[in-house]
């Protein structure tokens, strides 16, 4: 299994600093010893407008430079209006985006049913403007029912799935809300779908329920479609050394990634789990904190799955 650096962790969205560079993010996560990079598909880093074919083979020496793969490119995308423009226009993009993909050497595109996006406050990102009760999923187009949404999203896969033939890039849809309301939505979706091109990332800290048994059957039933994943999260070192998971909200216990990893390995899993920073960083004081946090963040990230893999039995490449 190998541990990659999801780059929206550094697109200065998180934090009191800069974006970093895509040089720079790619020394970074050689330095933190992870083995590739998953590029965010859109500014500051990976929009397909702003690379041009000299960018784009300037990006490939990089990760040469470092010894670093490039498994994953995020598409960010939004399927879900009932205004045919829109979808288009989503589309377009993910056609593109594949094309980046196969111009990067990468094998998967990430999808979403319905990514509401992360609006900018005072140039810091927050999830609070499309996840509140004043904006949301189902105000965005109160006339439109989540049958009908279900289906636009549908017949964009559909349609999307041939930009993953075109370009020879495996599309993954993410288990991620709003529009797919737990895995067995994304499960459901990617079947009816029924593309070989399609298939799915599983993301343990994106499931509604994390008991064992909800758990198991989610990767058993996924089994082979599993073709990427995500952890996430904040990292402290304890006493004895090992480095070890904070929680950030009292209401949610902790995503057991142990028990996730093990299931991985059941289902014959040995792809990919990319670290992603992708919450705001605050101190006990609610402010933002800086980038040498997001760095130390990133390291610690790396080494807490490294320990779970150890234990396991899985070996990180």
């Amino acid at each position: 299994m190998k541990l990659a650096l999801y780059s929206v962790s550094y697109a200065g969205l998180w934090y009191r600093g800069p974006a970093l560079t895509f040089d720079e993010i790619v020394k970074r996560a050689a330095e933190s010893g992870y083995a590739g990079l998953e590029l965010d598909g859109k500014r500051p880093h990976g929009n397909p407008m702003d690379l041009d074919a000299d960018a784009r083979a300037r990006m490939r020496d990089t990760l040469a430079s470092e010894g670093l793969e490039l498994p994953c490119v995020a598409a960010n995308n939004d399927f879900s209006s009932p205004i045919p423009e829109h979808r288009e226009c989503q589309m377009l993009m993910v056609r593109e985006q594949a094309r980046l993909a196969a111009d990067l050497g990468a094998k998967t595109l990430r999808l979403f049913a319905a990514w509401p996006g992360v609006p900018l406050k005072d140039g810091l990102g927050t999830y609070d403007l499309v996840r509140g009760n004043y904006y949301s999923f189902e105000r965005q187009f109160p006339y439109a029912t989540r049958l009908e949404r279900w289906n636009f999203v549908k017949q964009c896969l559909r349609e999307v799935a041939a930009f993953g033939e075109e370009f020879g890039i495996t599309l993954a849809l993410q288990n991620h809300a709003p529009l797919t309301r737990d895995w067995k939505d994304t499960y459901d979706l990617v079947r009816e779908v029924s593309s070989p091109w399609l298939k799915m990332c599983l993301d343990l800290p994106m499931m509604v329920h994390q008991d064992r048994e909800s758990v198991r059957q989610a990767a058993t039933t996924v089994g082979a479609l599993q073709v990427h994943s995500h952890f996430g999260g904040e990292y402290y070192r304890g006493d004895d050394g090992a480095v070890l998971a904070r929680r950030l909200d009292p209401e949610k216990p902790l995503p057991d990634y142990a028990y996730f990893l093990e299931l991985m390995r059941e289902i014959g899993y040995d792809g990919w789990m990319s670290f992603e920073l992708c919450h705001p960083l605050l101190n006990d004081r609610h402010e933002y904190l800086g980038l040498d946090y997001a760095h130390e963040q990133v390291r610690l990230a790396r080494e807490y799955l490294q320990q779970l893999l150890t234990r396991a039995g899985l070996r990180a490449a």
